[in-house]
């Protein structure tokens, strides 16, 4: 494989020794740093032909200086030891000034963190623009042989990122990724799709583009069908869409507070505690907070510090906890646990076409788009259907319909779930395909 260089990207040892200079050059009651190198490379490609190729490096090292309960923070993106000092400086001059902050709480002390190494690929991290070409060509030439128009993306990164503070946290991470997005479009038909992984190799990009090929060519022509109440089968991209919004909103503190669906009341409306442990949800759903998993391979720590260790979120349809912040733990007496991400969510061995051959009469989803709140406390949700939505009758794609627009409450979606298709990495998650029951669609929409 043709290769690229990295001669700038920061190495994990460079980047402890910058931590620990700025904390030398603290005078503050206690200081925290962080450092965030990056390179980026991507490549988009529209009407069959590549259109931009762009390749970045980016360094920030940011610097939080504490004075008992107040703060500031100031940040650089100059490597040299004198910009790194007058940083320090800066910060500290700004949290003499600051107001004290009422939900301040200590420096995290040293933390034993997994000892597992995160995926950073070194032919991906490497990967020259004559590659990146080169694959996108395969994918142009595959869309003008099916006389459609093809457009995307190809991009990759190498991240690195390091912490530490003066009450002795110390640790450091890379990763790579890489990530392939397709639209194909013939006539009035369309269909898209994505793949991601920390392996360029990994991507199954031909394979992608050919199926995005046929379901455009399918799409063509859509019927219309009303509005009502309909089973189902949503794609793992289109999936992805509506299930972090679930996974956001098991927050301790907005529960606590009765902002949540997770809120419990008495019979005059005053929370009085949370719903973990109920029964909310249908028995299939199944989902965990796994950054090791092999799909993912991801960072072993949070921003703040905190382990990113596996969680238990959500078993049997049972909700487990919620994230706990590190003030908020601390409030109520429990464990901070950091946010819930990576989303893993367990599939099964069926195929999404499986879930399609044992529908009667449904729909079937490939992408939801445009997610947007209705109702923050019962967590229902609009948006709407695109790039390929189908008409299911007697277990098979029967015809292309208009898109829907859905206003759906996503605690009742997850209850609803009648069946789980294989895993699939969706960006930063991993999802399954589902079958879902008595899904609403409002109205017709005329987006394609």
């Amino acid at each position: 494989m043709t290769s690229a260089t990295l001669n700038s990207f920061i190495t994990q040892s460079e980047a402890l020794a910058l931590i620990d200079f700025a904390i030398a050059q603290s005078q503050a009651d206690g200081v925290f740093v962080s450092l965030d190198a990056c390179e980026k490379a991507l490549s988009r490609f529209s009407e069959n032909q590549i259109s931009q190729n762009v390749r970045k490096n980016t360094f920030s090292l940011t610097i939080t200086s504490y004075f008992g309960k107040r703060s500031a923070t100031a940040s650089t993106t100059q490597l040299d030891r004198d910009a790194i000092a007058l940083t320090v400086k800066r910060a500290e001059d700004l949290a003499t000034i600051a107001p004290e902050d009422p939900e301040w709480v200590e420096l995290l002390p040293e933390q034993t963190y997994s000892s597992r190494i995160p995926a950073f690929d070194p032919p991906t991290a490497t990967l020259s623009p004559l590659k990146k070409g080169q694959i996108i060509q395969q994918v142009c030439s595959l869309s003008q042989d099916a006389a459609v128009n093809g457009s995307g993306t190809l991009s990759f990164s190498a991240d690195l990122y390091a912490i530490g503070n003066s009450a002795g946290l110390r640790s450091c991470d890379r990763s790579t990724e890489a990530d392939f997005s397709y639209t194909a479009r013939i006539d009035n038909g369309s269909s898209w799709n994505r793949c991601t992984a920390w392996s360029i190799e990994q991507l199954p990009i031909m394979e992608l583009t050919k199926k995005v090929i046929e379901r455009a060519i399918a799409s063509r022509n859509p019927q219309v069908v009303q509005p009502d109440d309909y089973t189902v089968v949503f794609e793992p991209s289109a999936f992805a869409s509506l299930l972090p919004w679930v996974i956001w909103n098991l927050d301790a503190r907005a529960a606590d507070e009765g902002r949540s669906f997770m809120s419990l009341r008495d019979d005059s409306g005053k929370p009085i505690g949370s719903k973990v442990g109920d029964r909310l949800f249908s028995p299939m759903v199944q989902i965990q907070r796994n950054s090791a998993h092999p799909l993912l391979q991801g960072g072993r720590f949070f921003g703040n510090g905190l382990p990113n260790e596996e969680l238990n979120i959500i078993r049997d349809g049972i909700p487990q906890t919620l994230a706990y912040s590190r003030y908020w733990a601390k409030e109520k007496s429990q464990e901070a646990t950091g946010v819930m991400s990576p989303i893993v969510m367990a599939g099964s061995d069926k195929t999404v076409a499986d879930l399609v051959a044992s529908t009667e009469r449904g729909i079937f989803v490939s992408r939801a788009w445009y997610v947007r709140y209705v109702n923050p406390r019962t967590l229902e949700v609009t948006g709407m259907t695109r790039d390929g939505t189908f008409l299911i009758e007697n277990g098979k794609i029967s015809y292309p319909i208009k898109n829907l627009r859905f206003n759906q409450c996503l605690p009742e979606m997850l209850n609803n779930i009648v069946g789980v298709s294989r895993v699939k990495r969706c960006g930063g998650s991993v999802i399954p395909g589902c079958k879902v029951e008595n899904f609403h669609f409002s109205s017709i929409t005329d987006s394609i």
